[in-house]
């Protein structure tokens, strides 16, 4: 993990796509990609995302700003999401997706465990218990990284 601090730093250079690629327990690989913005430390970090493609469906809220929480530090609104659902997030609900959870295998049937893992669960879709996630950035206009 490469941190906020330096994620933030690199996306201050210029336009960047964030990628997400998935894979379930069954080999399923998946991905979809986003514009986004990355606020700095001052924001806590809030993430805003437009979606535009990918192969799974989105569950991510888009062009909402969500800042980023740990356990320690609750998001605004008081949110429970950090403290139930281990690992720091971009949580705007606790149901809709957790990347950086305890890694739980297809065992763990019970709702408890499953919400402390990774998983990727869109508004009117399947909840997917993941058994890695790969979140990636990369610039727009490749041109101008020669």
């Amino acid at each position: 993990w490469l941190g906020l601090k330096k994620i933030y730093s690199i996306t201050q250079q210029g336009n960047y796509l964030l990628r997400i690629e998935l894979q379930d327990w069954r080999g399923n690989r998946r991905h979809i990609e986003y514009s986004f913005s990355l606020g700095g430390p001052s924001t806590n970090f809030t993430l805003q995302l437009s979606r535009t493609s990918g192969s799974i469906p989105n569950a991510l809220p888009e062009h909402a700003r969500l800042r980023f929480s740990t356990a320690d530090r609750a998001t605004a609104g008081g949110s429970s999401c950090p403290q139930s659902h281990p690992g720091g997030w971009w949580h705007s609900e606790c149901e809709e997706t957790n990347l950086n959870g305890n890694y739980v295998t297809p065992r763990s049937r019970g709702r408890l465990d499953r919400g402390k893992g990774l998983y990727w669960k869109p508004k009117k879709g399947r909840y997917y218990l993941l058994k890695s996630t790969k979140i990636m950035i990369h610039p727009t206009d490749l041109k101008n990284f020669d």
